[in-house]
């Protein structure tokens, strides 16, 4: 085991330096992506469809390729799930991915081809453990197992060449099986449906073995790290599996988590690494220790646009490419892959943080975000905040949401916030002013409209019983690995929905 260990460091140095050639050549590599898949999209019946012009060059590709959205691919997708040859990528797409919907309340079915596992998910697997063992020489976690937080292993076979399943479902059907060997808890574990009944068993199977790193969402891995101390009696994580030292997380902002890990995994040796994983792709990897920022992954078979955010955004705004990206700005992130996915507005948005080489921060989402007021308030800034309160405070918040409260008998509005925490302040009147004092700080928009209380009041907050997350998740079908609250939303939908299920529960 030692020696297969050994040759899996020595290959993953030899996988550093090919993503430096990416890294340090970063136009070059975007020029090969863009000229394959328009070599492919020739050949689809997508492009027969929607353009009735010649597509031999990026210029014509911008021209006369359309933005889209999954509302705009759907019958092309459907058309694929079916089984039909050539739609949106050359051949039979055989895997889609289920997305759980964040967005939207209908799930959504990602073409995942052949290329894209190879080329796009495994690649940029692999190169996450080069840059770790880069900045880690002395690393052990390949001498133990790793513990995969992941969705429904369960598949779906819609017909012959159609499959669906969770991503990390279909990521683990295509893994070799060498790679197995190390990964916990087993086949049989994860395909348990129940999420209650899957993080009991994933307990038990996991306590007593030598895990070494994690990779999950922080939301439901803190559900697994207090079943495993409530079965093993320990005060902390790091007394039931001594040698962790790694965990890998995204799909939401670590920020509000941090401190509540540092109590779960004491150990200073502990390290953390964010990705950007999305049924769509891998966009990006945390590869400095210490920073928040992502190096953007631009040799991994996705060409990028992107589009300068504002209140103005829609799929008729114009795009930039890599080139043009300055520091500072927010962006509307839009790609275009070898599944398929043509000029493909995702609904993340980032800023870059530097151009050489290209790193970025997820700043939220196209449809998450508060703008009842004009305030144009983002996830970043909230997460940010509450990250600000609870070190002014001593407190710790689990999960969050907030949405607004609008204009009513001539009283101005105000932001709502559902705060459900690990470690209540003493004062919560102060916790809430630290967050208006620092979304002052951070979002001029917003200061303006909290001005003598013109547009915005102070914000309002309410402190959630424990577990009302979890337990309205539960009650809405939507436990699971891929599954979370929406931080803001522009609407009151989930906070409406989430203090009716607290009327009737409590």
């Amino acid at each position: 085991m030692r020696l297969i260990n050994r040759t899996i460091e020595k290959g993953l140095n030899n996988r550093y330096r090919k993503l430096l050639v990416g890294v340090e050549n970063p136009f070059s590599s975007q020029k090969k992506i863009s000229d394959n898949l328009l070599k492919n999209l020739r050949k689809t019946i997508y492009f027969k469809k929607v353009s009735g012009n010649e597509v031999n060059n990026l210029t014509q590709f911008l021209s006369n390729i359309p933005l889209n959205d999954y509302n705009s691919l759907k019958p092309f997708i459907e058309d694929a799930l079916k089984g039909t040859k050539n739609v949106l990528w050359p051949g039979y797409v055989k895997w889609f991915a289920k997305s759980s919907g964040t967005t939207e309340d209908k799930s959504k079915f990602i073409p995942v081809s052949k290329a894209t596992l190879k080329e796009c998910h495994y690649k940029a697997g692999r190169d996450l453990l080069a840059l770790f063992v880069k900045n880690n020489p002395d690393t052990n976690i390949f001498y133990g197992n790793g513990l995969i937080m992941g969705g429904s292993t369960q598949i779906n076979r819609m017909n012959a060449f159609s499959v669906t399943g969770d991503l990390s479902a279909i990521l683990s059907e295509n893994l070799p099986l060498w790679t197995k060997l190390w990964q916990m808890p087993g086949k049989k574990t994860m395909s348990t449906t129940n999420w209650e009944d899957k993080i009991n068993k994933i307990a038990e199977e996991t306590i007593k073995s030598n895990i070494t790193n994690i990779t999950g969402v922080p939301t439901w891995t803190i559900v697994l790290f207090n079943k495993i101390l409530s079965l093993s009696g320990k005060n902390n994580i790091h007394e039931v599996w001594p040698n962790l030292e790694l965990y890998i997380h995204g799909g939401v902002s670590f920020e509000p988590y941090r401190h509540l890990f540092a109590q779960y995994l004491p150990d200073s040796k502990m390290k953390y690494m964010e990705t950007y994983n999305a049924s769509e792709g891998f966009f990006g990897i945390q590869d400095l220790p210490g920073q928040n920022d992502l190096l953007l992954l631009v040799n991994h078979g996705i060409f990028y646009e992107f589009i300068p955010f504002d209140e103005n955004f829609s799929l008729q705004s114009k795009t930039i490419q890599l080139e043009d990206v300055e520091t500072g700005k927010n962006y509307a992130i839009v790609i275009s892959t070898n599944s398929g996915l043509w000029r493909y507005v995702i609904g993340d948005t980032i800023t870059f943080t530097s151009v050489k080489p290209y790193r970025f921060v997820i700043t939220g989402r196209t449809k998450h975000f508060i703008n009842a007021f004009g305030e144009e308030l983002i996830i970043d800034n909230a997460d940010k905040a509450i990250s600000f309160a609870c070190k002014e405070t001593n407190s710790i918040v689990k999960d969050y949401t907030a949405a607004p409260v609008f204009f009513d008998n001539h009283k101005s509005g105000a932001h709502e916030w559902l705060i459900e925490f690990e470690q209540q302040p003493e004062n919560t009147e102060f916790f809430i002013d630290c967050i208006d004092t620092k979304l002052k700080e951070l979002n001029s928009d917003y200061e303006a409209k909290r001005s003598h209380n013109l547009a915005l009041s102070k914000p309002i907050l309410h402190v959630l019983p424990e577990n009302t997350f979890y337990q309205w998740l539960k009650a809405n079908h939507k436990l699971g690995g891929q599954n979370k609250v929406p931080r803001l939303s522009n609407n009151r939908n989930t906070v409406e929905s989430i203090l009716n299920f607290l009327d009737k529960n409590v």
